[in-house]
């Protein structure tokens, strides 16, 4: 993806903890300020805090038949109309047929899980919710935006665990690049819930921090013991460069390169040198025709748990040599899965609109094994004329996107 193939970012959308709108979520980040709470819904489990989103806000944005979508779809549809509208089109009047929808999420959602296990459990088979399937797939949030806004293109999920959201954006710029489509409204979504807490505890993944939830998520820290469930979705509205020009559009920022790579090494352990993420991250930074030289800074994956962050270091290292400033955005988010890679997207175009890194939060004590300058207690003003943001999903799938300025 040259430059000269450059996919203008002409719209957003964000659906976080902090709020429904990217306004919210960006002055949230500036600040610093984590949003990890006890949550009711996860009381009882061993982790009863997580990143949820404020339904109020989410009821207003998207309303409509909530007895029926799982809210994994119910984020996305919400971001993807505040990306359109803030990209001046009219999905009223557009021509559908030519606007792709690519929502990434991570995985089923299981908010009707228990309830069907114990239907299926007790032999009550007609307790199990007839909307299951339709509520519940990961398909579904594409669906469900392609229905809301009338975008009869291609409509697609992809699912690469927590690299969805950023193999979704770089699927849509490959689908502009081909011709399949003059828009797309790209981006993921991931719901958080009883059952997807309890999965990652089990598995050693969640931060059990519960004496300080506000605290619990410290990406890079020395005193950082797992992820933070987050929740969410991101949407960017992608053109391409020529064609935002000649509507006059004015881009948040330019997709200029798109890199994904497998470790083939592990089911949910990275590679010991982050082989795969550097693998990525060259393919990206190449793709945009540029050398790691030219990359201002970069948002990081960075779930907070032990071996990832000093991987991700570790890579980071080995493709920059000394690495630009690095930020944290699941440090005040969490992490939201499938959806995190599209936030961190959105956040990234905001970045170079703004010209501002927002800081890592609960970063007191860099680990001694990570070499980074991670932006930490402020906001830092500095010159990003593009950017890289990184994910890497379990199955040692990962994705990598750079951004420049307009």
């Amino acid at each position: 993806m040259k430059h000269a193939a450059a996919i203008a970012v002409t719209g957003l959308g964000l659906v976080t903890a902090a709020g429904v709108g990217a306004r919210d979520t960006w002055e949230r980040l500036c600040a610093g300020a984590p949003t990890a709470a006890l949550d009711p819904d996860l009381a009882g489990l061993p982790v009863p805090f997580a990143c949820r989103v404020p339904q109020a806000a989410l009821r207003a944005a998207a309303p409509g038949p909530a007895w029926r979508t799982d809210p994994f779809i119910r984020f996305a549809v919400a971001a993807a109309r505040e990306a359109v509208a803030d990209a001046g089109l009219d999905h009223g009047s557009w021509d559908g047929p030519r606007v792709a929808v690519v929502i990434g999420v991570g995985s089923a959602s299981h908010d009707l899980t228990p309830r069907a296990s114990a239907a299926l459990a007790a032999h009550h088979y007609a307790a199990i919710p007839p909307t299951l399937v339709a509520r519940s797939a990961p398909n579904m949030a594409a669906g469900y935006v392609g229905m809301a806004l009338g975008a009869e293109g291609p409509t697609l999920c992809t699912s690469t665990a927590c690299a969805s959201g950023t193999t979704a954006i770089g699927t849509a710029a490959l689908l502009l690049r081909a011709g399949m489509c003059d828009i797309a409204v790209a981006g993921g979504s991931e719901g958080a819930g009883r059952v997807t807490s309890a999965a990652f505890w089990r598995m050693g993944a969640l931060s059990t921090r519960t004496h300080d939830p506000l605290g619990a998520s410290r990406p890079f820290d020395a005193d950082r013991d797992g992820f933070v469930l987050g929740e969410g979705a991101g949407v960017l509205v992608l053109e391409r460069a020529a064609d935002a020009r000649a509507r006059r559009a004015r881009p948040h920022a330019l997709l200029t390169g798109y890199g994904a790579s497998g470790d083939a090494h592990h089911a949910t352990a990275p590679h010991p040198e982050g082989a795969g993420v550097q693998r990525a991250l060259r393919c990206a930074i190449a793709d945009a025709g540029l050398s790691p030289e030219d990359i201002d800074h970069v948002n990081a994956h960075a779930t907070a748990t032990t071996l990832n962050d000093r991987v991700e270091a570790q890579a980071l290292r080995a493709v920059f040599g000394t690495p630009p400033p690095v930020t944290a955005t699941k440090s005040v988010l969490g992490h939201s899965l499938g959806a995190a890679g599209a936030i961190e997207a959105v956040v990234s175009a905001l970045t170079l609109r703004h010209q501002l890194i927002h800081p890592t939060a609960n970063l007191h004590r860099l680990d001694d094994a990570i070499d980074l300058d991670v932006v930490t207690k402020e906001p830092r003003a500095a010159r990003v004329r593009a950017m890289v943001t990184t994910s890497c999903g379990f199955g040692g799938q990962n994705a990598a996107l750079v951004l420049q300025e307009c």
